[in-house]
């Protein structure tokens, strides 16, 4: 896939002036969203992504198209679970609802910079040495393993993370407890002080570097084009905040999901660990040939990916709708 330098500035360009445009259209003006209006531009955002996916199977290829899709599949399933994190913060820091699209707008852009910056270090890393890849599979099915140990405590661990990087903050500067409306930065008694809404803001962004840890390599187990990981990543971002604002009840509902994204994240391991096998050169592996082992189509990849997200996504529904119904009965009783 050979990608020009133009090609790279357009699309670039391109990313920017819808996030320009999100921000003047829908973040400027400080606002609560409303169901109707966060669904139609999350709709509009997903068909931009799926677009765009079309147009890269027409102009490099069916492969290329599968690979993009199924990195924007896993991108945005796991886009989801930043969103729980998401909820988690503004509570923490009791983010008025109209000033959250700006603390989302802005920590989501800062997101894909820092992703960006992960882009290009693991692209350089992974065409200068093979054995990366051994790294990135063994280092994602040590995150699945993690997610299932945290199941259920993702609360407590996120609240003693954020605490931790508030702390440092704090100590290194001035800050209040009183918002400002949607100010970043206030003055009081005439100094400068750092309001809640940035330090939500910082605590956002944080998070997204952990996040990209994951997420990167996952990536990288579907595709080793740079240009298909960045725009996946950035059109798997955009839109994210609508859908916060839709589907921001819905989280607690999907009690599976992290049973659903450890598997995604430990099968995408495997997978890159089983291409470093083939295309291995480490000479204490198969005295450093290639070794022989079955690999893993991106259709396949894709395959599977949709398929446990359906069935993550459909048994936590059915369980929380049970669970309703028996609290119900319960409080009938009673």
């Amino acid at each position: 896939m050979h990608i020009t330098p133009a090609v790279w500035i357009i699309t670039c360009l391109v990313i920017l002036g819808l996030f320009v445009f999100d921000f003047f259209a829908h973040v400027r003006t400080p606002h609560a969203p409303t169901f109707r209006e966060s669904a139609f531009w999350s709709a509009v955002y997903i068909t931009i992504a799926l677009v765009f996916g079309v147009i890269v199977t027409w102009i490099w290829g069916g492969t290329y198209g599968g690979e993009y899709f199924a990195g924007y599949v896993t991108e945005k399933a796991l886009s989801v679970d930043n969103l729980f994190v998401f909820v988690i913060i503004m509570s923490t820091f009791a983010v008025p609802r109209q000033y959250q699209q700006k603390v989302l707008l802005i920590g989501i852009v800062m997101a894909l910079v820092m992703r960006g910056a992960f882009i290009a270090v693991g692209a350089a890393a992974i065409n200068a040495y093979s054995w990366v890849f051994y790294l990135f599979g063994f280092f994602l099915v040590y995150t699945a393993i993690k997610l299932v140990k945290e199941h259920g405590n993702e609360v407590e661990v996120e609240q003693e993370r954020d605490s931790r990087i508030i702390r440092l903050v704090k100590k290194v500067l001035p800050t209040t407890d009183e918002y400002d409306g949607d100010k970043l930065v206030t003055k009081i008694n005439g100094k400068r002080v750092v309001t809640p809404l940035l330090l939500a803001l910082v605590a956002i962004g944080f998070t997204d570097v952990l996040f990209a840890l994951d997420s990167i390599p996952a990536i990288y187990g579907l595709t080793s084009e740079a240009y298909i990981v960045f725009t996946a990543n950035a059109f798997a971002l955009m839109g994210l905040r609508q859908l916060y604002f839709l589907i921001g009840g819905l989280l607690e509902r999907l009690v599976y999901l992290s049973y659903g994204l450890s598997i995604i994240l430990a099968f995408i391991g495997v997978k890159l660990v089983l291409h470093a096998l083939h295309e291995n050169t480490l000479p204490f592996i198969n005295g450093g040939e290639h070794v022989s082992v079955p690999e893993i189509s991106t259709g396949m990849s894709l395959l599977v990916i949709l398929g446990v997200l359906v069935i993550t996504t459909v048994a936590s529904l059915i369980k929380t709708r049970n669970d309703s119904g028996d609290t119900a009965e319960v409080d009938a009783k009673s």
